[in-house]
């Protein structure tokens, strides 16, 4: 068996039913980043966590942050494992329009 890096896990409840959840964050990693993660794990856990994980490092916890934004989840992802890739809609911030005066 080889090690695939990156490593993303997506670490879920399993008594709070969110594998539906993670497993369409994974589906949809994975189209975005098809050749730039090794592989994306799902982890089944309890007590609430939803983490997402690269490498080790927490990316995202939805204890202290809600659950992930798809956009912003795809930013953080992006920018460890190709950081010169265009995300198109998802890289665009969040702005409101400005007021005309």
């Amino acid at each position: 068996m080889t090690n695939r890096t990156p490593r993303l896990e997506i670490e879920y409840c399993t008594q709070c039913r969110w594998l539906l959840r993670a497993a369409w964050l994974a589906q949809e990693l994975l189209t975005t980043f098809p050749r730039d993660l090794g592989e994306v794990a799902l982890v089944p856990g309890i007590g609430g966590v939803f983490e997402v994980r690269l490498d080790g490092e927490i990316l995202w916890n939805r204890k202290p942050d809600g659950f992930p934004d798809l956009p912003q989840l795809k930013r953080l992802v992006r920018d460890r494992v190709a950081p010169d890739r265009d995300l198109g809609h998802s890289d665009r911030k969040d702005t409101a329009p400005e007021a005309a005066s």
